[in-house]
C-alpha cells in the first residue's frame, strides 16, 4: 500500500472538520490486519482484536458520529470479535454504526445500482452473475453510494482507492466521491494527543512499512507526521482548540 502525503486531500479536511458527516468503510477497517505471511521475520504476528478496537476501532468511533457501512460490508464481518464490536455500535440507543440495505432503494435505483454495479466490476475480480466474494464489499459499497450520493469512503485497499482518484480515467461515475486512507486517520488521531501514540505508529508501521519495499517507497512514522504537518497542521490546530 502506497503513502501519498504529497498534497491536500479535501475530502479528509471535510470530514475532520465536520466528523458528523456519514463516511462508509470497508471491511479491512474493521478487521485486524494479518500481514504476517508476507515477511519472513518470526516476531510478526497478526493483530489482536482486543488491541486493534482499544488502539483503532475505539478510537474512530470517539472521533466520528456518522460511521456507516453498506450490507456488503457487514457479510465480511465473520469472525466472532469484529461481528459483535459491529452489532454493539449498530444497536447502541441511539445507534452508533448505519448499516445501509439494498432493499432501501427503490426500484428505480436498484436499476441504476446495477448498472454501475456492471462498470466497477470490469475493473475488480468480482462477478455480478457469479456474486463471488472477491471486491464483492467495495463494488456493492461504491455502487449503493454512488446511487444515493454518499460522498466519502474510507479503505486501505488499493481498489476502491484507484475506482475513486482515477475515476475520470476509468470512467467509474465516481468523480464526485472521495476517498480517506487509514494513514490519514492514524496522523488525526495522533494529533488529538488523546490515544497511544505507540499503539499508532505500530499500526501505521504494520500497514504501510513491513515490507523492505514498502520501507523503500513510504515514509517512517516520524516523516509522514512531518510531512502530513505541512499540509495540514494549521487545519487540525484550528479543530483541536477550537480557534
Amino acid at each position: 500500500m502506497r503513502v501519498d502525503a504529497d498534497k491536500i486531500n479535501y475530502s479528509f479536511v471535510s470530514l475532520i472538520e465536520e466528523p458528523n458527516q456519514t463516511v462508509f468503510l470497508d471491511a479491512n477497517f474493521f478487521i485486524p490486519p494479518d500481514r504476517s505471511c508476507l515477511t519472513s521475520n518470526k516476531i510478526i504476528k497478526p493483530y489482536e482484536f482486543s488491541y486493534y478496537k482499544e488502539n483503532w476501532l475505539e478510537p474512530l468511533w470517539a472521533e466520528f458520529s456518522g460511521i456507516s457501512i453498506h450490507e456488503s460490508v457487514y457479510d465480511e464481518l465473520v469472525d466472532a470479535h469484529v461481528k459483535a464490536f459491529a452489532d454493539s455500535k449498530a444497536k447502541a440507543n441511539p445507534p452508533e454504526l448505519k448499516i445501509y440495505y439494498d432493499s432501501s432503494l427503490t426500484e428505480i435505483e436498484k436499476n441504476v445500482m446495477r448498472a454501475k454495479v456492471d462498470v466497477l466490476a470490469t475493473h475488480s475480480q468480482y462477478d455480478p452473475d457469479m456474486d463471488n466474494s472477491k471486491d464483492r464489499g467495495e463494488i456493492l459499497s461504491l455502487s449503493y453510494m454512488s446511487v444515493k450520493g454518499f460522498l466519502y469512503f474510507a479503505a486501505k485497499d488499493e481498489l476502491p482507492i484507484r475506482l475513486i482518484t482515477h475515476a475520470d480515467k476509468l470512467g467509474t461515475g465516481l468523480d464526485e466521491m472521495g476517498i480517506i486512507q487509514m494513514f490519514e486517520l492514524l496522523y488525526y488521531l495522533r494529533k488529538t494527543q488523546k490515544y497511544d501514540d505507540k499503539a499508532l505508529r505500530n499500526l501505521y508501521k504494520y500497514n504501510y512499512c513491513l515490507t523492505s519495499r514498502e520501507k523503500q517507497n513510504n515514509p517512517d512514522w516520524e516523516t509522514l507526521i512531518s510531512k502530513m504537518d505541512n499540509l495540514y497542521l494549521p487545519i487540525i490546530s484550528k479543530i483541536i482548540t477550537g480557534n
